[in-house]
């Protein structure tokens, strides 16, 4: 049974507790970066699969706003939930991702090659706040 994605989140860090806890550290939707390209040097990916049974494959990238470049993607991560009522939480770490342009760049999720989720990752340009002291 292909299991349903319940969640997929953007992050700065990941932590686990000994209890098996996760902590996210600095959830985020977008990006204001100074300069255009800028190279972030690391973008966390959370996904958590429920409701479903079997082993999977999944993988993730992300798409520049043509829709049709790949910025990144990561390597194929093995789900396995061995019952129906379990879940599995996935952690993909990607570092120094470049950023040509400002606008929608796409997070994109496939699970055994088929696209499950889509969601937008805005990068903007913002000036630089003026240094104290300097004109």
């Amino acid at each position: 049974m292909i299991p349903d994605l319940q969640s997929s989140l953007l992050c700065d860090d990941v932590r686990q507790e000994r209890n098996g806890k996760f902590i996210l550290i600095g959830i985020f939707d977008g990006l204001a970066v100074p300069q255009l390209p800028a190279r972030v040097p690391r973008i966390c990916v959370v996904h958590r699969w429920c409701c479903g049974q079997g082993a999977f494959v999944q993988h993730t990238r992300l798409v520049a706003p043509d829709g049709r470049t790949v910025v990144v993607e990561g390597k194929d991560v093995q789900i396995h939930l061995p019952e129906g009522n379990h879940t599995a939480t996935s952690i993909e770490f990607f570092m120094n991702v470049p950023f040509e342009q400002p606008g929608a760049y796409w997070i994109e999720v496939l699970l055994e090659g088929q696209l499950r989720l889509r969601y937008p990752l805005i990068v903007r340009h913002v000036e630089a706040p003026p240094q104290p002291g300097k004109a």
